[in-house]
């Protein structure tokens, strides 16, 4: 364990310096990566050495050439390239002051997220797109649409959720909910979808700003765990009042047990909040419950849906 960040540094620098993209689908010689990477040849050389170890490139007669994954997923211009990859190289660069967080109780030395610029904003995004518009379908699918004609997305980021909300019902009209600056790439998204006659958006932040009225369904997905618990009951009590009577909220999110071990992702990812938000965190199944219920939510469930699980809360 105590090396493991080894391979994964080699990786992302790989990725971070473009050499999946420049391998493409071609034999190259460290010398020739080197050159179109604009980097020293020697330790390129045994950075492509230290890939072939991982799987991730393959070494034959003196060249180098990607492995079918690599070639598949890590080559810009490709149909899967994870371009959301970034965030993990920027995600090394938060964790590695995990000491510190740990020692003084939080974030050190970065500005909110709504701050950041595009170079960490786009990766983002991108990462939260690539995950999601996966996993949207599926998870649509497991809830009640009966009576949804007005979707509020909270944090909606790409739209891959209302997306998938507008495909499963004709009636569904979606409204996200999200930053300036995140909003201007949402709309690049639906635009791609040709969905810009079902999915408003509107620029705002969440916890500070009014988010409309007259919702029958409001969604928050991956949005609590950014919150500290006084952030997440106003946040309720606020949708909760833009809902119409009737009206669910539904939290897409880690669902903890009661000691914080399981599910394992969820436990990790407590920490992913630490170093990369204010006073962010995973949360309980009983804490979710007692803030919908502060903000008049009434027939609390649970659904799992994978590392993730679902609440959904009524109104009235």
């Amino acid at each position: 364990m105590s090396r493991a960040f080894q391979q994964s540094r080699v990786f992302l620098t790989a990725f971070d310096l473009g050499i999946f993209t420049a391998l493409g689908d071609d034999e190259k010689s460290s010398e020739e990566i080197a050159i179109e990477i604009k980097a020293d040849i020697r330790p390129v050389d045994r950075l492509l050495n230290a890939l072939c170890v991982t799987g991730a490139v393959m070494k034959n007669n003196g060249k180098f050439q990607n492995s079918n994954v690599a070639s598949q997923f890590l080559v810009k211009g490709k149909t899967d390239y994870q371009a959301g990859m970034m965030h993990a190289v920027h995600l090394w660069d938060s964790w590695s002051r995990l000491t510190e967080s740990v020692r003084n109780g939080g974030l050190i030395e970065q500005g909110p997220v709504e701050k950041r610029d595009s170079e960490w904003f786009e990766p983002f995004i991108e990462a939260m797109h690539s995950r999601a518009v996966k996993e949207a379908p599926g998870l649509v699918g497991q809830i009640d649409l009966s009576n949804v004609e007005k979707l509020l997305d909270v944090g909606g980021g790409s739209g891959a959720f209302s997306m998938a909300f507008v495909k499963a019902s004709d009636r569904i009209i979606a409204t996200i909910v999200d930053l300036p600056n995140v909003v201007a790439l949402t709309q690049k998204y639906i635009k791609e979808a040709g969905l810009e006659e079902r999915i408003n958006t509107v620029p705002g932040d969440y916890n500070s700003d009014e988010l409309g009225s007259g919702y029958d369904m409001a969604f928050l997905s991956a949005i609590i765990h950014s919150n500290s618990p006084d952030q997440n009951i106003a946040l309720f009590k606020k949708v909760s009042s833009a809902l119409n009577l009737g009206g669910r909220i539904v939290v897409s999110d880690f669902i903890m047990d009661d000691d914080r071990t399981s599910p394992a992702f969820g436990a990790f990812f407590s920490l992913n909040m630490l170093v990369n938000t204010g006073s962010g965190d995973t949360y309980t199944e009983s804490e979710i419950k007692d803030w919908m219920t502060r903000a008049g939510l009434s027939f609390v469930e649970r659904k799992e849906t994978g590392s993730t699980g679902l609440m959904i809360g009524r109104k009235g």
